[in-house]
């Protein structure tokens, strides 16, 4: 099994507590292979239970000022009673160094490494010959190499500090980079829900447009060409030629029918491009509903994308139709505008208008001019009406003029072939 590691503490977290038993433990091997004594064996036993107590055992004893001095002074004492005893464990010194400037705060570690210097010096064993101008040297020596060592202990001590300030604000921006993460999970659950019911009901309100501009209008021209066929039932030519009406609109009103589940595009776009699909449509309008309908185009026709003909065709077919039930027109003129970015459909007839306050609400009959209104602006469109009580009525459909990709076998390349 793989120990788990602190990412908190650092190598020098780990190494400092167990240095002082290298420096104290090891010339007391040396010493007493040298020279057996107890005394030396006793004070070495000494000094590594006196540091294991204060520091190994239990990491936090020595943090406060107080019990810091206390452990300082007690090791100082006992490491210069060894270095009394043999000039090896000079050696020694060096832990004290290191811990003074790892325990004692401020300027109170140069205190340490000063006292540190001058029992090192003053507590070796008398040497023949040794001078006080030799032992202040040594103090300076053993200062500046204090000093030295202290400045390298606090630069890692610093870079320890900072070290675990950097952990701890990487794990504080981990636990918010995972709150935020869990967050936009929900968010993007949320969102995918509500796209989800906007498809639905999106695709609830493109089935009601395709009903009320194929099947309904299909029907309502069924029922208009009967209601003539049984007023001219003593003619058998024109009932004839009016019940093969009924029965072409009850085949289109079939086949867009099918193609409304389907989603495809409207049936006068599948051979044509949609300005020949305009004429077509009016023509059988005006044979239809005896008004006369024009169409005319003005800029440069070119295909366009499928959801834009097949719009346009849609709001041309609702118009009409408008005209036929409402208007009591003598004519309508349809123009096909395409421009630069945009392409334009005016459809205008004399007929009686009507009051805009009032007009364009669900109902009977009100659904012609939101269906055609949603149609537009569901492709970023702009839909205007303009009319008023005996002025006649005029509908203007602005769309963006997105190119069609033409593909093999689509209309748009059908529209380019020689």
């Amino acid at each position: 099994m793989t120990a788990v590691t602190q990412p908190d503490v650092t190598r020098w977290d780990r190494a400092w507590p167990v240095l002082p038993y290298l420096f104290i433990l090891l010339p007391a091997c040396f010493s007493l292979l040298r020279d057996l004594r107890p005394a030396v064996l006793a004070l070495a036993l000494a000094a590594g239970a006196w540091h294991w107590f204060m520091i190994t055992s239990r990491s936090g004893r020595a943090e406060r000022p107080a019990a810091a001095a206390v452990y300082f002074v007690v090791l100082l004492a006992l490491i210069g009673a060894l270095v009394n005893l043999d000039s090896l464990f000079a050696v020694s010194g060096l832990t004290l160094f290191m811990q003074s400037f790892t325990l004692l705060p401020g300027w109170w570690a140069y205190a340490g490494v000063a006292a540190t210097a001058g029992v090192l010096v003053g507590a070796q064993p008398p040497e023949p010959g040794r001078t006080i101008g030799d032992m202040v040297f040594s103090f300076c020596v053993a200062v500046l190499v204090a000093s030295t060592t202290g400045l390298i202990v606090q630069t890692i001590s610093e870079q320890n500090e900072s070290a675990k300030a950097m952990i701890a604000q990487l794990r504080e921006t981990g636990a918010k980079l995972a709150a935020l993460g869990e967050e936009n999970a929900m968010l993007q659950a949320e969102l995918l829900t509500r796209a989800r019911e906007a498809g639905v009901l999106g695709e609830r309100q493109r089935m009601a447009r395709e009903i009320h501009d194929t099947i309904a209008q299909s029907l309502t021209a069924i029922i208009t060409q009967l209601e003539v066929a049984d007023g001219v039932a003593g003619d058998p030519a024109a009932t004839r030629t009016r019940l093969d009406t009924v029965r072409t609109l009850a085949r289109e009103s079939l086949n867009d029918a099918r193609r409304s589940v389907q989603a495809l595009r409207p049936a006068p776009l599948d051979d044509a491009q949609l300005s020949s699909a305009l004429s077509g449509i009016a023509a059988k309008w005006a044979a239809t509903s005896g008004v006369a309908a024009t169409v005319s185009v003005t800029g440069d026709p070119r295909p366009l994308h499928v959801e834009v003909e097949g719009t346009l065709l849609r709001v041309a077919q609702e118009a009409l139709a408008n005209v036929g039930k409402h208007a009591s027109a003598t004519r309508v003129a349809l123009t096909l505008s395409y421009m630069e970015d945009v392409v334009v459909l005016d459809v205008r007839d004399d007929g009686a208008g009507f009051d805009p306050e009032t007009s364009g609400r669900p109902g009977p009959g009100g659904f012609g001019l939101i269906a055609m209104r949603q149609r537009v602006t569901r492709l970023a469109g702009e839909f205007e009406v303009e009319t008023g009580p005996g002025q006649g009525t005029g509908i203007s459909a602005t769309v963006p003029a997105i190119p069609a990709a033409a593909e093999p076998g689509s209309a748009d390349a059908r529209g380019t072939r020689c």
